[in-house]
């Protein structure tokens, strides 16, 4: 197998693409990544895969590599909500220019061509209520990032029911792991008491998100795409669900400081509630199932990777931090 791995240089796709090598030696794996803030080509250094510093929305480089792939994972995307309340643009060029242009080159192809999308296109769910995401849940996007990963994943449809791709799409909830970008929240706060720095909370901390360990994800990914239905929709999760209080409460006892060892920040603009996924289809379908049950297990082994590699993250702490500050969080 030709596997062409986009935004294999970030968080998940990292992930992704050290699992692969570690378990199935014998694919042969490019990684095309434009190298923004949030991909560092430090992480596949030790592997041996073949790395191309380009943009997905580059139609002749998208082009050259597809015409040598036979299965495309996607994974690039502008990810982080905070940046694009703040400059929305990004996020269209990548998540919906970008996508197009898989999915062109995938058509032209007929590369087998898997979307890595989100939980956050279906919008939120009240704090008080039992419900969770289904794979046919309306979309509700309240962000420009969920709204451009909305659009990505409509295009992907179109595109498998017009022009006969073969594609899946999987919308997965919140990951945490080692090589995640130290904006997001867990990092976030890891860093932050690693550096002398106090923890931030949101607002109140209410909001609920479904935590899932990044192995867990990419296992279900490597699943959809031997087993899956082309068409289909898979949702991921773990059944993890906890308030950004409690996790952050569960840091700061895991690194040794006082439970209100914290400052309360501004709040994010339309905050999402509550996510919660349900995966029952995607485990009776596909056999998959997380490992990673075990939060506070895997936020220990999290804790522990940011503790022994300083190196990757300290260079640019403080120009995450002066960011965050410009915003009052």
């Amino acid at each position: 197998m030709r596997l062409l791995v986009t935004g294999g240089a970030g968080f998940i796709g990292t992930n992704f693409v050290r699992m692969m090598v570690r378990e199935h030696p014998d694919i042969e794996i490019t990684v095309l990544d434009k190298l923004t803030y949030a991909g560092n080509a430090d992480n596949l250094a030790d592997l041996p895969v073949h790395l191309v510093v380009g943009d997905i929305a580059d139609a002749p480089v998208v082009d050259r590599l597809m015409s040598k792939t036979d299965v495309c994972v996607n994974f690039a995307a502008e990810s982080h909500v905070d940046n694009s309340l703040n400059d929305p643009e990004p996020f269209l060029h990548s998540n919906v220019i970008g996508t197009y242009t898989l999915l062109e080159a995938a058509r032209k192809y007929d590369v087998r061509f898997h979307h890595v999308s989100t939980d956050e296109v279906y919008g939120d769910l009240p704090l008080t209520s039992t419900e969770k995401f289904k794979p046919d849940s309306r979309y509700q996007p309240s962000s420009p990032y969920s709204a451009t990963k909305a659009a990505s994943d409509m295009l992907v449809h179109g595109w498998t029911r017009s022009f006969n791709v073969r594609a899946t799409i999987s919308n997965c909830s919140n990951n945490y792991g080692p090589y995640q970008h130290i904006e997001k929240f867990i990092p976030r706060q890891v860093t932050n008491l690693l550096s002398g720095r106090r923890a931030k909370l949101y607002g109140s901390g209410e909001n609920v998100r479904d935590w899932i360990y990044v192995l867990d994800h990419c296992h279900a990914i490597w699943e959809i795409l031997q087993h899956g239905t082309v068409g289909e929709t898979y949702l991921i999760g773990a059944d993890q669900q906890l308030s950004n209080r409690v996790v952050l409460a569960k840091i700061l006892s895991r690194m040794g400081q006082a439970p209100d060892d914290f400052d309360s920040v501004a709040d994010r603009p339309g905050h999402d509630r509550r996510y919660a996924i349900d995966a029952s289809q995607t485990i009776a379908e596909l056999g998959w199932q997380p490992q990673y049950t075990d939060f506070d297990a895997g936020l220990i082994a999290t804790v522990m990777w940011y503790q022994t590699h300083r190196d990757w993250w300290q260079a640019e702490k403080a120009a995450v931090e002066a960011n965050y500050h410009k915003r009052n969080q």
